[in-house]
């Protein structure tokens, strides 16, 4: 069950036999679950008491009034957001890590939220057909059914929102929101403000539109806004404009002189109660027709229960919704944080907000989460704890309890306009895509396309097809990772990239090859890629030319036009070598599988052939693999390199691998790449390392024996080929291209 889950996941299950399981040792995995617990008893009343209750004082006016705005954007009456901006911060207060974060409604989710609720409630399931005194019909929409039933939606969306949160927060899965990247959550931010923008945008001009949701809906809405602009109410339009005007004026004061102003100037609220004074005084609702909040519910609605029959209809939006949401407040929350020098807890913060949805969304609030304006407030006006989280609560339960009736005369174009006003740093954000593109073009690409799919596709679908965007970046990268050859540092034990790298130098026969990225099923095609760049020819066509030279002098040894010596291979003279023919078929791979007699020649390939066969030269030795960036290896990439080395070792170029990982050796003993020929000598500390060996090894080699390549001949006579000798100088049997016989019997 779920609190089992809950309890495990902390610790909490006691065991009477463990002797770690003692009554200090259970406080403290109550106190990582009740963080209040924590900070509480260390709470300094001389120096941050006062301060807290400034803040609370000032966030809870501002949340007053964001809380009234930011219902709007649900879709439900105003009065509702103010339930919405007090019920999640009592929780919060017990459970939160955050010392900082105002909890409440945040634009993006609401308008999240109000999505569901439009696209489960449309005004077209309330439509009511009424006859006038001239016998005409007309068609009106039971607003009190309608908006019931959008509460019910709202409220049952937030509880199974806290579900997930709950859940997610127990299996200790935090760290999802690590897959939203910062220019992701940038793009998706803006695309959201600009939605919000657009349906505020009807309501600072009073025009009726249809309820549009799903795919390019801001765009329609746009059209129809756009259609229907003459019936703009001029009251209305100018309320709002007025709004717009004066609070982005006063905010930019706030910011440009927030050193010398002890407390921000709380423009929405003196704004609000202006507008709601003339709106009164004025009677806008009768002499202009103005659009009015009209009805606050007074006081608290007792709790009521969800609706679990509509959980499949939203779980998927309820999901998305709650990521977006938990995501916000942990990126504002760890931006104090580390102002501040302390920590927040991500598992626990996913309990605090689900806990917060499901006990708010039983009195009829939607999504809280945290808004960056509020913690603005709440930050800059001295809050130093959750307790003046508690007293902005204590505000915005006064405005329930009394204020309610004194601000229905206010216009809801004013509302819209607090919200637009408050949009103006998501908005910002869109001056971040040129310094993105200078910094990282794949980052600039992210935002970009989640601005425009959140914006087109809706914000759900919208986030989406962000987050997958993304993730195909990253799949993308690690397939074409960066590689390149390395070269020495005179002097020194680096090796660097010899393209980036001016006096670097390639040990003599030697190259190092450094990928920078795991190794599997799709980037093996691009370490394949790369190795033949960097070492200049393809081991297995070398392989197969090799084969096609020595199956060319096996025939002609046979016709007696060359003779196999100790001392090598040459022709009869006064004959016609016909050894040098064209070289027509590059490859003759189907003569490759037949069994028969092998003959092993060794054979100096650097040197002129006598047959015209072009084989590519192999000017290396030695090839070293540089591992140090790649962090694992699939089966398919293990299998592929052990392909690789034995390529290399049939054509007498040795591998090694050098500043792997431990992960690496023990990932390659369980996919058998060892045996008998690729032993663990071949893999080094470090590259230098693994240099210093294969010179070593050269140095040992031309002491012992002159260097010479060995390869296999297909004998198709079963009988032995009769060896003559020739007499040759002595100064000239140093310079002969040309090795013994021997005779292998293979089946």
């Amino acid at each position: 069950s779920l609190p089992w889950t809950l309890a495990s996941s902390y610790g909490l299950v006691a065991c009477n036999i463990c002797p770690l399981c003692s009554r200090k040792k259970a406080f403290q995995i109550t106190k990582s679950f009740i963080p209040i617990l924590e900070w509480l008893p260390n709470y300094r009343v001389k120096e941050w008491l006062i301060s807290d209750i400034i803040s609370g004082i000032s966030t809870g006016l501002v949340a007053t009034l964001q809380g009234l705005a930011y219902a709007l954007l649900v879709a439900v009456p105003v009065g509702y957001g103010l339930y919405s901006a007090f019920f999640p911060i009592l929780t919060y207060f017990f459970l939160g890590t955050s010392r900082h974060i105002s909890v409440g409604p945040f634009p993006v989710v609401s308008l999240m939220v109000g999505s569901v609720v439009l696209s489960m409630a449309p005004d077209e399931n309330f439509l009511l057909v009424s006859s006038n005194t001239t016998g005409l019909n007309k068609t009106l929409i039971d607003t009190e059914s309608r908006d019931a039933q959008r509460v019910l939606i709202a409220s049952t969306v937030t509880f199974l929102v806290g579900i997930i949160q709950l859940v997610l927060g127990a299996l200790q899965i935090g760290f999802i929101v690590r897959y939203l990247a910062d220019p992701l959550v940038g793009g998706f931010t803006t695309a959201a403000a600009f939605q919000v923008f657009v349906s505020q945008l009807k309501i600072v001009l009073n025009v009726s539109t249809k309820n549009y949701n799903g795919i390019l809906s801001i765009i329609y809405t746009l059209i129809e806004i756009f259609e229907r602009i003459g019936t703009t109410n001029i009251a209305d339009l100018v309320a709002g404009l007025l709004t717009i005007v004066v609070c982005m004026a006063v905010k930019e004061i706030n910011d440009r002189f927030k050193h010398k102003i002890p407390i921000p100037i709380p423009i929405e609220v003196i704004v609000t109660i202006v507008a709601t004074g003339i709106s009164y005084g004025a009677d806008l609702e009768k002499k202009y027709n103005a659009g009015i909040v009209k009805n606050i519910p007074r006081g608290f609605l007792p709790p009521v229960p969800p609706v679990v029959s509509m959980f499949s209809q939203m779980a998927a939006a309820a999901f998305s919704i709650a990521v977006v949401a938990y995501a916000i407040a942990v990126s504002v929350g760890k931006v104090y944080a580390t102002k501040y020098d302390y920590a927040i807890d991500g598992n626990q913060e996913f309990i605090a907000f689900g806990i917060s949805n499901v006990f708010s969304g039983a009195f009829s609030c939607f999504v809280a989460t945290t808004a960056l304006s509020r913690t603005a407030v709440q930050e800059s006006t001295g809050g130093k704890t959750q307790v003046a989280g508690l007293i902005s609560a204590g505000i915005v339960m006064i405005a329930i309890v009394a204020l309610g009736k004194l601000l229905e005369p206010l216009q809801k174009s004013v509302l819209a306009a607090v919200v637009i006003a408050n949009l103006k740093g998501m908005f910002m954000q869109v001056c971040d895509v040129p310094r993105l593109w200078r910094q990282n073009k794949v980052d600039a690409m992210i935002w970009v396309f989640t601005c425009v799919a959140s914006i087109i596709l809706g914000l759900d679908l919208g986030l989406l097809a962000g987050l997958v965007f993304g993730l195909l970046t990253v799949v993308v990268r690690v397939q074409f990772p960066s590689w390149g050859g390395l070269g020495n540092v005179p002097g020194t034990d680096l090796y660097r990239n010899v393209k980036e790298y001016k006096n670097v130098v390639e040990p003599q026969g030697v190259k190092i090859l450094q990928f920078s990225s795991p190794i599997f099923y799709a980037n093996i095609d691009g370490l394949k890629s790369s190795l033949k760049s960097t070492v200049g020819f393809d081991a297995v066509r070398v392989y197969n030319k090799r084969l096609k030279a020595l199956r060319k002098i096996q025939k002609l040894i046979k016709k007696g036009k060359l003779k196999a010596t100790k001392n090598g291979i040459i022709s009869d003279s006064g004959v016609a070598n016909e050894a040098f023919e064209p070289d027509e078929d590059p490859e003759e791979s189907e003569d490759l599988e037949i069994p028969t007699r092998e003959i092993e020649i060794q054979v100096d390939w650097n040197s002129e052939l006598p047959v015209k066969v072009n084989v590519p030269k192999v000017p290396i030795h030695s090839l070293i693999f540089d591992f140090g960036a790649v962090s694992f290896l699939d089966v398919v990439a293990v299998r592929s390199i052990r392909t690789i080395v034995k390529e290399f070792e049939r054509i007498d170029v040795r591998v090694y691998f050098a500043s792997h990982q431990d992960s690496i050796v023990t990932k390659l003993e369980q996919c058998a790449f060892f045996d008998d020929n690729i032993r663990k000598d071949i893999f080094f500390l470090t590259v230098h390392d693994a240099v210093l060996h294969i010179k070593s090894q050269i140095m040992y080699k031309d002491i012992q024996d002159p260097i010479f390549e060995k390869i296999s001949l297909m004998q198709e006579s079963k009988e032995p080929i009769e060896f003559t000798e020739t007499s040759r100088p002595e100064d000239e049997l140093d310079h002969a291209a040309i090795i013994y016989v021997v005779f292998v019997l293979i089946k």
